[in-house]
């Protein structure tokens, strides 16, 4: 079984319905029984935060609507955290940092478009 960890924009391609831009590689893998799909709490402070900047238009209701997708969700833990400090500055991002640090330290796979990711040496799927 393989661990798979939304990126928030994958989460909010799959809230939406939006399969189409997903690549079929990670379609496969997040198709693939066998495979678990985890959402971390950072993916839904992200939306949360965006949503109230103004920068993204979500639906009422949406972290319910996440839910009920299935997802496993994923805390963010001090371990999690204290991962950060220890990444090279490849990404600026606070949000994809913390995805990643939560990445190694659970042994999860990344589902993410983004291939600056790679360079963090976590596995990613594309």
């Amino acid at each position: 079984m393989t661990r798979l960890l939304l990126d928030t924009n994958v989460a909010l391609w799959l809230l939406f319905g939006d399969r189409r831009r997903v690549s079929e590689a990670a379609v496969r893998a997040l198709e693939n029984e066998a495979d678990e799909i985890v959402l971390s709490a950072a993916s839904v402070w992200e939306i949360a935060i965006k949503r109230s900047l103004g920068k993204l238009t979500v639906a009422d209701g949406w972290a319910t609507a996440l839910r009920r997708l299935g997802f496993e969700p994923l805390p963010v833990t001090a371990l999690h955290a204290e991962a950060v400090e220890r990444l090279p500055w490849h990404h600026r991002d606070p949000f994809d940092r913390l995805l990643v640090a939560q990445a190694l330290v659970e042994d999860l796979v990344l589902v993410s478009a983004d291939p600056r990711l790679v360079t963090y040496g976590v596995d990613v799927v594309w």
